[in-house]
């Protein structure tokens, strides 16, 4: 359970090699988080991960194997996941996602829907599971990373941001249904990230590192936000890029 200082002491991580959540876990077992269970598709990047939070400070990490391409999966990944932790559980972070390639995807009914999948449908699944788990707990919390790009779709990435969008619109349900409980929900909406999924993108303005990210994921769980931004000021950007007019929106956003 969450220490005396509120800080969450058990963690599990859905998209275990994800860079992001791997800062973000750096800075969290830094500060006092002793267990982490991280769920991916690929070991070695697993084992990687669990070594770094090890590094900085965990004294007990384990692996989940799992394929976001089959949501039949994930109420079996949460529930292994949960096992090895073998404690309550303080802190969920869901980072599944792929970015993918638009005009590859876009007339590929496969590839489509693959897109959907890892980054809509399999964490809504998961998240229907962990809710069950948490509710039951009476405790806990979960901080779900969808993008910027849910906020209002654009050409260039419409796959990945309408999965996004649903993803973070769900989430905001959720976190309603949750009032309560004793459980919480975080939506983290970052911009453009420096990191492997990005790899090749040219930066845009407001890019920033995973480290930054870290940082403004840490002082928001210390808050009561719904939704945390990153960088923040994406949230006053956003605040009036939604309310463009269609042409301006597509001249300034898919140049």
């Amino acid at each position: 359970m969450e220490n005396a200082f509120g800080q969450p002491q058990n963690v599990v991580v859905l998209g275990g090699s994800s860079d992001i959540a791997g800062a973000i876990m750096k800075k969290l077992c830094a500060a006092r988080v002793h267990t982490v269970v991280l769920a991916g598709r690929n070991q070695e990047r697993l084992d990687a991960a669990a070594a770094e939070a090890r590094e900085y400070g965990a004294t007990k990490t384990d692996t989940v194997l799992f394929d976001a391409q089959d949501p039949a999966n994930a109420a079996r990944t949460v529930s292994e996941s949960f096992e090895k932790v073998g404690d309550n559980v303080d802190l969920v972070i869901v980072a599944v996602g792929l970015l993918g390639d638009q005009l590859a995807y876009e007339n590929d009914p496969v590839l489509a829907t693959r897109m959907i999948m890892v980054n809509f449908t399999w964490p809504a699944a998961a998240l229907a599971e962990l809710r069950r788990r948490l509710v039951a707990q009476g405790s806990g919390r979960i901080l779900v990373i969808t993008s910027v790009a849910a906020v209002r779709v654009r050409r260039s990435v419409y796959l990945y941001g309408a999965a996004k969008a649903g993803l973070d619109r769900l989430c905001q349900g959720l976190a309603d249904s949750l009032e309560g409980t004793g459980v919480t929900l975080q939506i983290l909406r970052p911009g453009q990230v420096r990191s492997k999924m990005t790899t090749g993108s040219a930066d845009i303005p407001f890019t920033t590192g995973v480290n930054e990210v870290a940082e403004n994921v840490v002082r928001g769980l210390a808050s009561s936000e719904r939704v945390i931004w990153s960088p923040p000021i994406l949230r006053y950007v956003f605040f009036v890029l939604r309310h463009l007019p269609a042409p301006i929106w597509r001249k300034v956003m898919d140049r």
